[in-house]
């Protein structure tokens, strides 16, 4: 029996591994909804489908056959490093699950007062959250599924100007095949940047390793660049990531593959300041979005076959139709609107608009009200497969897969 693994990626398993009632069962489970109830139900039908489903070969199929996880929530500052989910229930987590110790707090919405976070979410991307730690002058890499947590020093040169300091995690694992998401004690790396140094305002960039645990050398250049909110987080589009001038309307690019940074103009527009995000258009372009309430702009960034790379107005939506907020505005914070984070795996951005918080999926542009709030902050949307009891927390790879089996 043939099984599809995602693109790319299709095997049969051996025969005589599984009953045929099992090997039917596996097909069937494979296609439930990744979402965090779904294999546990499962599993509480009877002892057959709890000894499939928990099999790690199973979830490993399981999770290279969805190739992307579900968006679980996202992570804020809110005096402590806060989870906040997006699921409805049975699907939804509990903020005390993705407690990350001495970083989190009780989950509560627009909480002011106390004493000010030293505490910074700087990204969250393949199961992991990247924090900066200010008072103890260290990033620390979390991964709320399993609770660990890895401690690094800042590299001396970014001790000094750590309020300028941004940054990105994101998993280091090169196995053909592999799912993020389901990785969740793989290698990682970490690449953090300086928007705004001291020598002549040049940015820089530096590039930590778990497998070696070691900071590769400073790397940077020549173009200045000078930001407003220097913790905003970046982007993944394609093999490089990217951080907003938001003094300028243009962005920080880091190549992670040639590990090379550069500037790059944004399109001919005013600015927009935090009503701006780099996001990931049609064929894996860059695409400029621009929150103008009641209208959301994309920009596309095409490259001719001469290398010269221009901006085109892509789509125009009219957010008003897609929101539908209530009829009494200027609320929140003067009637605030604003782009607050953005999921690369799901396509979804984070709107605050009048004092509510809207969660919009850009390919369906259907949109959910998740709650009201008079506090802005950045959201980290966080990603991740998880099903409570039954995650295999070592994760695997689509080649893994194969090799099973094949084997």
């Amino acid at each position: 029996m043939s099984e599809s693994k995602g693109p790319g990626i299709t095997c049969r398993r051996r025969g005589s591994s599984l009953p045929d009632d099992d090997d039917l069962l596996w097909e069937i489970l494979l296609r439930l909804p990744p979402q965090p109830s779904s294999l546990p139900r499962a599993s509480a039908v009877c002892k057959q489908w709890r000894r499939l489903v928990i099999d790690p070969r199973f979830l490993c199929s399981f999770y290279v056959h969805h190739r992307k996880p579900p968006l679980l929530g996202f992570f804020g500052c809110y005096h402590n490093v806060v989870f906040t989910p997006v699921l409805d229930a049975p699907d939804r987590i509990p903020p005390k699950r993705f407690n990350l110790g001495r970083y989190s707090c009780s989950h509560n919405h627009g909480a002011l007062g106390g004493t000010p976070h030293k505490n910074y979410v700087l990204g969250c991307r393949h199961g992991r959250v990247l924090i900066i730690d200010s008072a103890s002058m260290e990033i620390v890499v979390c991964a709320p599924v399993t609770h660990e947590q890895r401690r690094v020093a800042i590299p001396p040169k970014f001790k000094k100007v750590l309020h300028y300091v941004n940054g990105a995690v994101l998993c280091a694992a090169r196995n053909q095949g592999h799912v993020h998401g389901g990785c969740h004690s793989s290698p990682f790396k970490v690449v953090l940047v300086i928007m705004y140094s001291e020598d002549n305002h040049r940015p820089l960039a530096c590039v930590y390793s778990s497998e070696t645990d070691t900071w590769g050398n400073l790397i940077s250049t020549s173009v200045p660049c000078v930001v407003i909110d220097a913790y905003r987080p970046g982007s993944l589009v394609g093999n490089a990531l990217y951080w907003l001038d938001t003094m300028t309307n243009g962005m920080l690019e880091f190549d992670l593959k040639d590990e090379s940074l550069a500037m790059i103009s944004g399109p001919p527009v005013a600015d927009h300041s935090s009503h701006s995000q780099i996001i990931q258009g049609e064929d894996g372009a860059l695409v400029f979005a621009i929150l103008s309430y009641p209208r959301f702009y994309m920009w596309n960034r095409n490259i001719n076959d001469h290398g010269v790379a221009t901006w085109v107005m892509w789509k125009t939506v009219e957010m008003h139709n897609i929101l539908r907020p209530p009829l009494q505005t200027e609320r929140g914070v003067r009637g605030a609107k604003t782009i607050l984070g953005y999921s690369e795996d799901t396509d979804v951005i984070f709107i605050y608009v009048n004092g509510s918080v809207y969660m919009v999926h850009l390919k369906s542009m259907q949109s959910k009200n998740l709650h009201e709030t008079s506090y802005i902050t950045d959201y980290h949307p966080f990603t991740a497969f998880y099903s409570p009891g039954i995650t295999n927390v070592g994760g695997c790879d689509g080649a893994e897969v194969l090799h099973d089996a094949l084997g």
